[in-house]
């Protein structure tokens, strides 16, 4: 049977806006690429369970030139494309960097890189979008040039047992916040990482009580025990995701975990690979594989269904790479590349 995921786009060149593709996994191949809705640079997509999509987009004032950013959100259960918004919010000073959706307490949170914000949205039963909460992430800034223009929220989602994270690449940060059913943010703690690291996302396991944080500036994957009860995260180890010997630029970008918890995958955006780590019991890594994205600038990637395949985007040749996964060794094995996809940035499974 196949399977379907959003995919989220720069709209710079080529894209119009939010498209979805089939993995057909018999066939082991990507195929169906389909325009789903308009938006601009709609780069990261959430869905919820009753099948609301939603995008980060942006939109201009025809009279006063004045753009805004927030989100559209559509109706997934329609079937005709594109489709057209049923909602939408613009109230920040540019798109934000992330996306995500709280099912349980019908809210969305986004992370606002360019304007160092993060902000919680309460969800009505019609679809109607409310601002609940706003927090500017605050810090000393790192040395690197892309922090000093200021704190950079990059990432926003839930943890395991329900609190909110958010990942600051401008401070070196990394955030945890208690969010209440109306959207409220309390901040819990916060991890100060090294300076320059440039945190960008994160991904946990709570079976073995840890973290993992790339660090795009640095091109490292940290390892963060993580203390539940308390809310607190801190430091283990640090590895590189790049060559010992790679002197061109790099920046390292998403983060995914298996669900047996056994391997970490990081992709490389300039030395374009995908660094494959197991995961022993206590959460250590070791680096197993980096294999080839086949095409330039990796921004994302994500499982298949059963994760029995890997499906990456590359942003600049516009196209998306398929591999198998051994789910053993947890090494990828190309299966397909040049599937044209426009611009692509993130990939989403379809619920």
């Amino acid at each position: 049977m196949t399977e379907t995921y959003l995919i989220g786009t720069y709209t710079r060149r080529i894209s119009k806006g939010v498209y979805q593709l089939e993995l057909d996994p018999d066939n082991q191949k990507l195929q169906n690429l389909e325009f789903v809705g308009e938006a601009i640079d709609p780069t990261y997509i959430a869905e919820s369970k009753n099948k609301r999509i939603y995008a980060i987009t942006k939109v201009k004032d025809e009279k006063t030139g004045d753009v805004s950013g927030g989100f559209y959100e559509w109706d997934g259960t329609q079937t005709t494309y594109p489709l057209a918004p049923i909602a939408g919010i613009h109230d920040q000073e540019t798109s934000p960097a992330y996306i995500a959706v709280d099912d349980n307490r019908k809210l969305v949170f986004t992370a606002n890189y360019h304007a160092g914000i993060v902000s919680t949205y309460k969800i009505a039963e019609n679809g109607a979008i409310s601002l609940a909460d706003r927090i500017m992430d605050k810090g000393t800034l790192g040395f690197r040039p892309e922090q000093q223009d200021g704190p950079h929220p990059h990432y926003i989602n839930l943890t395991p047992d329900n609190r909110l994270v958010v990942v600051d690449l401008g401070v070196d940060k990394v955030y945890l916040y208690d969010v209440d059913d109306s959207g409220k943010l309390t901040p819990v703690s916060e991890l100060q990482m090294e300076d320059g690291y440039g945190p960008r996302h994160i991904t946990f396991d709570a079976k073995k009580n840890v973290a993992y944080l790339v660090g795009e500036l640095s091109s490292n994957v940290a390892v963060l025990d993580y203390d539940a009860q308390a809310g607190k995260l801190s430091l283990r180890n640090i590895l590189s995701t790049i060559p010992d010997d790679w002197t061109e630029h790099n920046g390292a970008a998403a983060i995914r975990l298996s669900s047996d918890g056994r391997f970490v995958y990081v992709s490389n955006r300039g030395n374009n690979t995908i660094a494959v780590f197991s995961s022993d019991t206590a959460g250590n890594l070791t680096l197993v594989q980096r294999i080839a994205t086949e095409g330039d600038f990796p921004r994302d990637f994500n499982f298949s269904d059963d994760e029995s395949f890997v499906i990456c985007l590359n942003q600049n040749s516009d196209n998306a790479t398929l591999y198998a996964r051994d789910a053993q060794s947890g090494k990828l094995t190309m299966v397909q590349k040049d599937f044209a996809v426009p611009e692509g940035v993130s990939v989403l499974r379809r619920l």
